[in-house]
């Protein structure tokens, strides 16, 4: 899937949104993803529901509020009770400093979301309370409405995906740099065609990375 959902993270003040307290360590060129700085992305979740009295990790998402996620509608179920995770490093690790566990209020899901066609895939969770930021949990800034990123604008995917296909999902969380690619080059018939839409954005594609499951 070339398809990403990018966040411009614009820097601001201490536990402002976008604002690691942590540094990452970005380098010009990822392949395959690789192991984040612990801590880099304090705004990333993982959403995990709930089945025989364990909680699994299902998807990742975004804090954009103290009190509400950002995350994609083919992670949500009507049948399936959820919880976020904040400040997570390490999936197995049940005690990690700096992570909590949150109940989930309401989830609003788009609309117009169509798995068929793959459209209008994002969906906001309200969490049953409003969390505090800290070093490992802080709030990610969206971008301003109608911005579009100019091509090979560089844009990561965090998440705790599949390491490769069909392969098992990552323990530890992962990073990966796929740049922008142009509407105008993205809706070549040698890429997706009439399949992309103005209002996606496309990244990657060059083969070797996908943030499919992440």
């Amino acid at each position: 899937m070339l398809g990403a959902l990018c966040l411009a993270v614009l820097l601001g003040y201490a536990y402002g949104c976008g604002q690691a307290a942590v540094a990452s360590l970005h380098v010009p060129r990822v392949v395959g993803g690789e192991d984040a700085v612990p801590h880099s992305w304090p705004w990333q979740i993982s959403l995990q529901y709930s089945r025989n009295g364990e909680w699994y990790h299902t998807c990742g998402g975004t804090l954009i509020e103290t009190n509400w996620v950002l995350t994609a509608a083919h992670c949500i179920s009507s049948t399936l009770t959820y919880r976020v995770v904040l400040g997570k490093q390490v999936l197995s690790d049940e005690e990690e400093p700096g992570s909590v566990a949150v109940g989930v209020e309401k989830i609003i899901v788009h609309e117009n979301w169509n798995s068929l066609l793959i459209v209008n895939d994002i969906a906001l969770i309200k969490l049953a309370e409003e969390v505090q930021e800290s070093e490992t949990i802080q709030v990610a800034c969206l971008p301003p409405a109608g911005q579009i990123l100019e091509n090979n604008y560089p844009c990561y995917v965090t998440g705790w995906g599949r390491l490769w296909t069909n392969g098992p999902l990552a323990d530890v969380l992962q990073q990966a740099l796929l740049p922008v690619v142009d509407y105008e080059t993205c809706s070549q018939w040698s890429w997706w065609g009439i399949y992309v839409l103005p209002s996606m954005v496309c990244a990657g594609g060059d083969g070797v990375i996908s943030s499919c499951n992440v």
